[in-house]
């Protein structure tokens, strides 16, 4: 069986009952401030919730990254997360999901969630014409993950690798022409290489709808942007048998953990958050290291990585 279907009940259990006092602990991790769009969106759905954040700063980009580091950073960080007292985990990340979901699945005894086939799910109910545009880092352009969910789902998709486009919003500069600038030498690029009917762009990176405004400017009105935070997010309400009745009621806590740029995360995440935050703990990089598994990761081979992403169904009534 799946190792996330065998974790399911060890979750589902903890908030079918509004008057249950246990609120589910929901940890989510990114390699920057990225994953906050996730995190948003999770907590728009699923409020009475206590969150972990964790942002691997020291080690960004991860999209640059081989797939043995990629593995071996989200695995040490899932472990670190676990022991923080999280119950599930959404991996906030498309280049983690794509080379280390299944890694991260077999090191922790909790559900994992990746990003990759709720975003895809959403991409192919919205196209028409069975054709995509997926815009990604490096590495998930490169591991052909949103291509391969895709095609299962019928529809034929151009992967994109954007490298520069995370760093420059990472660095809070959104609202900058830069910004515009070099979104708009990827996206034209693309345009001129998909297939011409392609009527659906995957946003295959978490920091990408931090620019929605700019990248709705530059991508024609016919293509529907999707985001896939938004689906992973009702993954996840499901996942959790949250009713609607639930999703009205509480208020979220937040504990955020970093590993580098305390200070720009304070001023950048109320931001992508839309929340104030507080509780934010700087962690070194030699606790990470020490993690129970990561050795045993970097020993895998990793020419594997990523194979078993299509063993992870998602229902399509839960998009």
């Amino acid at each position: 069986m799946h190792p996330y279907q065998e974790r399911r009940a060890s979750v589902t259990v903890s908030s079918n009952s509004p008057h249950s006092e246990h609120r589910p602990v929901i940890a989510v991790f990114d390699t920057g401030s990225g994953g906050l769009t996730v995190l948003r969106a999770i907590v728009s759905l699923v409020p009475n919730a206590d969150y972990l954040y964790f942002g691997d700063f020291a080690r960004l980009p991860y999209g640059t990254k081989s797939r043995q580091a990629i593995a071996r950073y989200t695995t040490e960080s899932a472990h670190f997360l676990r022991e923080r007292g999280a119950e599930m985990l959404v991996i906030g990340c498309n280049t983690a999901t794509a080379i280390a979901l299944e890694d991260v699945q077999n090191a922790v005894d909790i559900p994992v969630i990746g990003i990759i086939e709720p975003g895809a799910n959403r991409a192919a109910e919205l196209s028409c014409n069975r054709a995509a545009i997926v815009i990604a880092t490096l590495a998930t352009a490169e591991s052909h993950a949103y291509q391969r969910a895709l095609a299962r789902r019928g529809v034929t998709a151009y992967e994109k690798a954007c490298t520069l486009l995370s760093l420059v919003i990472e660095e809070g500069w959104g609202d900058l022409p830069v910004t515009e600038q070099v979104a708009r030498i990827y996206i034209d690029e693309a345009l001129r290489c998909a297939p011409a009917n392609a009527d659906v762009m995957v946003l295959g990176c978490t920091h990408y709808p931090l620019i929605l405004p700019v990248l709705r400017r530059i991508v024609p009105p016919q293509i529907i942007l999707v985001d896939p935070a938004l689906s992973t997010a009702q993954v996840v309400a499901s996942e959790l048998k949250i009713s609607d009745g639930q999703q009205r009621n509480g208020s979220p806590e937040f504990r955020f953990y970093v590993t580098d740029t305390l200070e720009r995360f304070k001023r950048l995440a109320p931001i992508f958050l839309g929340e104030p935050i507080d509780h934010v703990e700087l962690v070194d990089i030699e606790v990470l290291n020490k993690m129970p598994g990561a050795s045993d990761v970097a020993n895998q081979d990793f020419n594997s990585a990523g194979k078993s992403l299509g063993t992870f169904c998602i229902p399509e009534s839960t998009i």
